[in-house]
């Protein structure tokens, strides 16, 4: 299981990817459904962490096979 550090590491990560290099997505992350709360349980912490990691993670996923999709009907 990943620490709280690792999940918020990889949270930021993510985030800077879509900054960098897909833009147009920034306003779809204040719109995600995932909420961060100040729990007092760890383990609520971390599910809801992981969560919104995946979250992100599919939505970056999603965007790149979408560009490859139009990357390919564009050829």
């Amino acid at each position: 299981m990943k620490t709280e550090a690792q999940l918020n590491a990889e949270i930021l990560s993510a985030t800077v990817k879509i900054k960098e290099y897909a833009p147009e997505l920034e306003k779809f992350i204040g719109e995600m459904p995932v909420t961060i709360t100040d729990s007092d349980s760890d383990l609520v912490n971390h599910k809801i962490l992981s969560d919104y990691l995946d979250s992100l993670n599919q939505m970056l996923k999603k965007y790149n096979e979408e560009k490859l999709v139009q990357f390919k009907l564009s050829i």
